[in-house]
């Protein structure tokens, strides 16, 4: 199929979350009711940390930064899903699935590499308490996460132009509720042997190689808590640890599924990588607030100093 046919006026039509017609009135209050929870959330946070001079550390920026990248990320998929689900509609435009396909991929891969970011501020913290603040400087955490937001994009925009180049017949079916690599791969009419490499090496990388530095951190950690004589102390540590660690699991787990492990086209697996969708693109975004807020102390502070208007808008005073 040549180029040609990849015009302004091209359309998809996403699988969508279910093809029962019954459950989508329920489906629709349910993510609707996930996507509010998961930006007012997030957004809390973000309020508590910047206006609150307590939580002007460099962990509290890292958790700023990923409750600002969770809130994008589930922002590029779930209000589409739900305009589909209420007009009952499946299309998408091409210009309109390559730009979800790039925002998704630098929003997704920035929460992956600030998770990783996060541990390396843990470690240090713990392993080398002395020395937090000078390692953990301000300028060095922005320099971080500025660097996580290029690497991020120029993944995402490699990616992307991969796909433009592919071609696709019309009014193809995308096995998913959003645009991504995999699906949109399944329906090309090219040759995606490029892509699907690139995908191996450059997307193992982004996601195996962050969670192998979230491992190692996490053991030196392990191994720094045992150490702790107080036997409270080392309860609160592992309670923290350990949460943290439960989003890890969740959000590595179904992203290396969906990237790493692709299935084949059968109806049953199609249902599988829509599940494990579900879990990264809404799930993880919405129990982060939770995990990271609702079991920490001074966050729980920050919030209700925030609710009852006592905050200062002063960073780092």
């Amino acid at each position: 199929m040549e180029k040609g046919n990849q015009t302004s006026i091209f359309e998809f039509l996403l699988w969508g979350l279910s093809d029962q017609t019954e459950q989508q009135h329920i489906l629709f209050l349910l993510f609707l009711w996930m996507y509010l929870v998961t930006v007012a959330g997030n957004l809390l946070i973000v309020l508590a940390i910047v206006t609150d001079t307590h939580l002007h550390t460099p962990m509290y920026f890292f958790l700023a930064s990923l409750s600002c990248a969770d809130i994008l990320f589930t922002s590029t998929t779930v209000p589409k899903a739900l305009v589909n689900i209420q007009t009952q509609s499946r299309s998408i435009s091409y210009a309109g699935c390559l730009t979800q396909l790039y925002f998704f991929l630098t929003f997704g891969d920035i929460d992956i590499f600030l998770l990783a970011t996060m541990a390396y501020d843990r470690y240090v913290a713990i392993c080398h308490p002395l020395r937090y603040m000078m390692i953990m400087s301000f300028q060095r955490c922005s320099l971080m996460v500025t660097a996580c937001w290029i690497l991020t994009s120029l993944v995402a925009m490699t990616h992307t132009f991969l796909i433009f180049r592919l071609s696709f017949c019309s009014k193809k079916i995308i096995p998913d509720f959003f645009c991504d690599l995999g699906p949109l791969m399944k329906v090309s009419c090219s040759d995606t042997q490029v892509n699907e490499l690139v995908l191996l090496f450059l997307g193992g990388a982004v996601i195996l190689i962050p969670f192998m530095l979230i491992l190692v951190s996490y053991i030196y950690i392990v191994s720094a808590i045992l150490r702790v004589r107080s036997a409270q102390g080392r309860c609160k540590s592992f309670s923290t640890c350990g949460s943290h660690l439960a989003v890890v699991a969740l959000f590595f787990g179904t992203v290396i599924r969906a990237y790493l492990c692709p299935s084949s086209s059968s109806s049953n697996l199609v249902e599988e990588d829509t599940a494990a969708a579900v879990m990264y693109t809404v799930v993880t975004p919405l129990l982060n607030p939770f995990i990271y807020s609702l079991r920490n102390k001074d966050m729980k502070g920050a919030l209700v100093r925030l609710l009852r208007g006592k905050v200062s808008l002063s960073w780092g005073q």
